[in-house]
C-alpha cells in the first residue's frame, strides 16, 4: 500500500507540471482549455470551473491537457451534440509561437520542477553525498597512476566533456567510453594539466576504470546551492539522453526497459524498503530523487521529435513558421492519431515486460 501511495505521489507530481506547464502558458495566451486531467481512464471525479473542466481520472500513469480545436478536441452542444464553431481562444486560432510556447511549456516544466527537486535535495546535506570529481586517492598500479596523475587532482574533462560531479566520471565510463586511450584534464594547485590515460577493465564492477577514488564531500552554502543544483540536474539530463543513446544502440536490453509498474515496483517500492530503515528522511529524499530522474526523462522525452509527443507537435508549427501557413489539422490530427497508436501498442507491451521482469525471473 505504500509503495503504491509513493508512486501516485512521485507520478502524480511529474505528470502535474507538465500540465500545468501547458495550461498555464495556454491561459496567458487566450487559449480555451477544454479539460486538465491528473490520470488515465474513466473519472474518479471532476467538477466545471469557468470554461475547463477539472478531471482526476482512475489510473495514476499520465494526464492531459486539451484544448478547444487541438486534433479535433471541439466542444459540443449538451442537447444536441452537435460541434460548436470555433471562437477566439481555438488552439488553431492562436498565433503561432503562442502555440509553440504552449506546447514547449510541457516540457520545460519538467525542467523546472527537477531544478526545485535537485534544490531541496541540495539543502538536504545530512542525507545526500554531493562529491565533486577530485582523485582523493589515485590507485597504485592504475591508469591514472600512469598518467602521472596524484592525488587531490581535480578532474575538469574526459575527451572534453565537462565533468562537475563524481558520479559523471562512472556515467561517462558507462554509457561514452568505447575503448581507447581518453584525454584527462586536470587541476593540481590551481595549474591546469592535460595527460592521456588507457582505463583498465574491473573484473569486479565489470566495468572499464580510470583507477581513482573519491571522498570529496561538499556541503554547499549559499549561492553554492543553486550552482550544485544545477549539477544534480544537469547530470539527469546527462544520464536521460545517454541512456537513450544506449537503448537505441541496442546496448539496453529489455530487462532495463521499465514502464509505470515496473517503476512503482522496481524502483519506488525497493528504493522503498532500503531507505525506510534510515529514517524518514532518507524516504524523502529518494522519492526526490526518483521525481528528478523521472521529471527529466518526461522533459526530454517529450521534445523528441515523434508525432503524438509534443517534440512532434513542435515539429509542425516550426513547419508551419517556415512555409507561412500551417499543415491541414486533419491531416496533422490523422500523423498524431497514428503516432498514439504506436504509443498505445508500446504501452501495452511495456506494461507485459514489466509483468515479465517481476514474475519472471
Amino acid at each position: 500500500m505504500m509503495t503504491l501511495i509513493l508512486f501516485i505521489l512521485v507520478f502524480g507530481a511529474v505528470v502535474i507540471a507538465h500540465e500545468f506547464g501547458h495550461f498555464l502558458i495556454a491561459k496567458m495566451n487566450g487559449i480555451h482549455v477544454v479539460e486538465f486531467a491528473v490520470g488515465m481512464g474513466p473519472n474518479i471525479f471532476s467538477f466545471q470551473k469557468g470554461d475547463t473542466k477539472y478531471s482526476l481520472k482512475l489510473f495514476p500513469i499520465g494526464g492531459a491537457c486539451m484544448f478547444e480545436g487541438e486534433d479535433g478536441v471541439v466542444e459540443r452542444d449538451e442537447t444536441t451534440g452537435e460541434a460548436k464553431e470555433q471562437t477566439a481562444g481555438s488552439f488553431l486560432k492562436a498565433g503561432v509561437w503562442a502555440r509553440i510556447a504552449t506546447v514547449f511549456a510541457g516540457p520545460f516544466f519538467n525542467f523546472i520542477l527537477a531544478f526545485v527537486v535537485a534544490f531541496i535535495m541540495v539543502n538536504m546535506t545530512d542525507y545526500i553525498a554531493i562529491r565533486r570529481p577530485v582523485a582523493t586517492e589515485v590507485l597504485t598500479g592504475s591508469a591514472a597512476e600512469a598518467a602521472g596523475m596524484q592525488n587531490g587532482d581535480l578532474i575538469l574533462s574526459l575527451n572534453g566533456e565537462k565533468i562537475k560531479l563524481y558520479q559523471e566520471i562512472s556515467l561517462f565510463m558507462q554509457a561514452s567510453y568505447k575503448g581507447g586511450p581518453i584525454e584527462v584534464k586536470y587541476e593540481r594547485n590551481g595549474e591546469r594539466f592535460t595527460t592521456t590515460l588507457t582505463p583498465q577493465f574491473n573484473e569486479e564492477y565489470g566495468m572499464y576504470m580510470l583507477g581513482v577514488s573519491n571522498q570529496d564531500f561538499v556541503t554547499p552554502n549559499g549561492l553554492q546551492t543553486f550552482r550544485y543544483a544545477w549539477y544534480e540536474m544537469r547530470y539527469s539530463v546527462k544520464a536521460t539522453y545517454k541512456s537513450l543513446g544506449m537503448l537505441f544502440g541496442g546496448r539496453v536490453s529489455r530487462t532495463d526497459v521499465a514502464g509505470p509498474v515496473g517503476i512503482a515496483v522496481n524502483v519506488v517500492g525497493k528504493t522503498y524498503e532500503v531507505a525506510k530503515d534510515y529514517g524518514w528522511q532518507s524516504v524523502v529524499l529518494s522519492m526526490l530523487n526518483i521525481i528528478l530522474m523521472l521529471s527529466v526523462n518526461l522533459g526530454i522525452l517529450n521534445l523528441l521529435p515523434v508525432p503524438a509527443l509534443d517534440g512532434g507537435r513542435l515539429v509542425f508549427l516550426f513547419v508551419e513558421v517556415i512555409r507561412g501557413k500551417p499543415v491541414p489539422p486533419e491531416k496533422e490530427g490523422l500523423v498524431h492519431m497514428i503516432g498514439l497508436m504506436f504509443f498505445m501498442a508500446l504501452m501495452v507491451f511495456v506494461f507485459f515486460n514489466d509483468l515479465f521482469n517481476i514474475f519472471g525471473k
